[in-house]
């Protein structure tokens, strides 16, 4: 923000635009003086005007998330890495468990709030990512191993082989890296906000009852069959997600904003 003089005000306006470098539609402008001509010269004055940029799509993400992060008693920082194809937010704080919560949730939260703010008043909506000491590629890398490990189990037994409830992003991943296999195929089933992926081999033994009831319990994960088949079912646990006990949360709605645009089916 700052002011401008020149004898008119479009002049003033031209020399705040020149000192910026920004075009009239980047800035907003108040006018503080009109020009006075006086009386033969004397007592004549120059408009003044205050020119003032207008924040971009993703600072203004990131003055929200300040006040939230004071809101919520956090010290945290956080600034915009990337503002071409998708707004890219990095947060620093000495605390991370407390912005990424159980497995992400948090954090998703705060991304569906900062992607709102982002696209206020916007025509078409720009994706806004919100990363937390690189959380999401971690997260990321994660899904990745655990797709090909269970897409491998998949083969092995015959039978379809479920996850639990992910949101749309994270499905997303693991469509994405099983969408070449050879041997599988994946699709998402369920209903928000507890839609899962579901990994179906293409050797899939129709007829057998523990693939009945696997198509049955595709919520709960795993299936029953033999003994064979239970062992798997109880090394299932170690092929899931890694988990931790789950705590209260604060119920912020993991599945708004971006995470409700539809996953690859």
């Amino acid at each position: 923000m700052a002011e401008f003089i020149g004898k008119t005000v479009d002049e003033a306006v031209e020399n705040g635009l020149k000192a910026l470098g920004a075009s009239k539609e980047d800035v907003v402008i108040k006018v503080l003086e009109e020009p006075v001509k006086g009386f033969l010269g004397i007592g004549a004055k120059p408009a003044k005007v205050e020119v003032c940029v207008k924040p971009s799509d993703g600072q203004r993400a990131v003055d929200f998330l300040k006040g939230l992060f004071d809101l919520m008693d956090v010290n945290a920082k956080c600034n915009v890495s990337s503002e071409e194809e998708k707004i890219i937010i990095d947060v620093i704080t000495d605390n991370s468990s407390s912005l990424i919560g159980y497995r992400g949730e948090v954090l998703d939260a705060i991304q569906n709030l900062a992607g709102a703010v982002a696209n206020i008043g916007r025509d078409e909506y720009r994706r806004v990512v919100v990363d937390c000491e690189g959380y999401r590629e971690k997260r990321e890398e994660t899904l990745k191993s655990l797709a090909q490990k269970l897409a491998a189990k998949a083969v092995r037994t015959g039978r379809k082989v479920t996850l639990e409830p992910m949101n749309p992003y994270e499905r997303r991943i693991l469509h994405s890296a099983l969408s070449e296999h050879p041997d599988v195929k994946t699709q998402s089933e369920g209903k928000e906000p507890n839609r899962f992926v579901a990994i179906i081999p293409n050797n899939l033994k129709p007829f057998d009852k523990g693939a009945r009831r696997d198509d049955r319990r595709g919520q709960k994960g795993g299936y029953r069959g033999g003994k064979g088949d239970r062992r798997d079912d109880r090394r299932g646990s170690r092929d899931s997600a890694p988990r931790q006990p789950r705590p209260k949360t604060s119920g912020f709605g993991t599945f708004l904003g971006n995470s409700m645009k539809k996953d690859n089916e």
